[in-house]
């Protein structure tokens, strides 16, 4: 019998051969700072479409200059970013494995140089630069850079989009009333603060037409921050919008330590899961078969997403199937040894 974890799951019209995800895990290594890919990334997402990933996720990919975490971030904020994405893309369905980008503005949490912007110029720590305040005129600009990146990530072969809400940076920073402070239409009540991420959903729409993922942080880890109960009601809104998939993470918009083990996010996917009536995946130092297959089977969450075990681990769907007595398909160059 087939175990959930080798099971297909599908996102819209959009079949995954398997239920585990790369997770997005930023790089660091546009080595021409002008956040166009080299043959590290090449490499780095394609060997793991060899290991028979079901869905990657690349890295948070800047969507303006101005919205990256580091001037070694990937972007798509330019025509001239499509041609390497293309590349990417093909060598890795090339595999049987889906690809997605997960578009992003790291907001107060940029490190490049010039200006940063924030929904409120609160600046993250001590250490860090003081942002802008966005204008209106700000937001309107980069709900259209949203929607400018989701058209490239079209034209450049991806089958996923994940809009990057999570981790403190500029959509989570107008999500939570930790760090969004205004008086407009874009603050105040949780209706108003969820606005921009809001009309990113719908403005990305019209240039997209395959599965939509969001990521959130589903707790602040702060009393007067965002928590998971927060997360089901925006969880059903997202849905309303025709959002596939909740991918579940957690913290990140403060400097606090947060107490991480196994499985410590799942509570929070299983939550927004049913009290929203959406797909959520589940994250976070899941490195065990057994583990992910529980996860599953308890219907805690619907997809598995792995990142550091999968830098240990290239061909961990191979790993897992032996756990669980699966047989899966090896490449074909690769099957005297699988």
């Amino acid at each position: 019998m087939t175990s959930k974890l080798f099971s297909p799951f599908t996102l819209k019209e959009l079949t995954l051969k398997n239920r585990i995800v790369m997770a997005p895990m930023c790089m660091y290594s546009s080595e021409q700072e002008d956040g166009t890919l080299n043959d590290f990334h090449l490499m780095h997402y394609t060997s793991r479409a060899v290991g028979q990933v079901g869905l990657i996720i690349i890295e948070a990919t800047a969507v303006t200059a101005q919205g990256r975490i580091s001037h070694r971030d990937l972007g798509i904020w330019d025509d001239g970013h499509v041609d390497g994405f293309s590349k990417l893309t093909k060598l890795v369905k090339g595999y049987g494995t889906k690809i997605g980008i997960q578009l992003a503005h790291a907001g107060r949490k940029a490190t490049v140089s010039g200006e940063i912007i924030a929904p409120s110029p609160l600046p993250f720590d001590a250490n860090s630069k003081a942002p802008k305040e966005m204008s209106k005129a700000d937001i309107t600009a980069t709900i259209d850079a949203f929607k400018q990146g989701a058209e490239r990530a079209s034209r450049s072969g991806f089958d996923v989009i994940e809009i990057h809400a999570a981790h403190g940076y500029l959509l989570h920073e107008f999500l939570s009333p930790l760090t969004n402070h205004r008086s407009d239409e874009y603050g105040g009540s949780l209706e108003n603060r969820y606005r921009l991420l809001r009309e990113v959903i719908e403005t990305v729409k019209p240039v997209w037409n395959g599965p939509i993922l969001v990521r959130v942080s589903a707790n602040d880890y702060d009393e007067a921050g965002l928590n998971p109960t927060d997360f089901v009601t925006m969880g059903a809104w997202m849905k309303e919008q025709g959002v596939d998939l909740i991918d579940v993470s957690s913290g990140g918009l403060i400097p606090k330590g947060v107490a991480s083990y196994p499985g410590y996010q799942v509570p929070f996917a299983e939550k927004i899961k049913h009290g929203a009536s959406i797909a959520t995946g589940a994250v976070g130092l899941i490195t065990e078969p057994l583990h992910a297959e529980e996860i599953l089977q308890n219907e805690r969450a619907d997809l598995i997403l792995l990142g550091r075990e999968l830098l240990r681990d290239p061909y961990w769907p191979r790993t897992a199937a032996k756990a669980l007595g699966d047989k899966i398909d090896a490449p074909k160059q690769y099957e005297r040894g699988w």
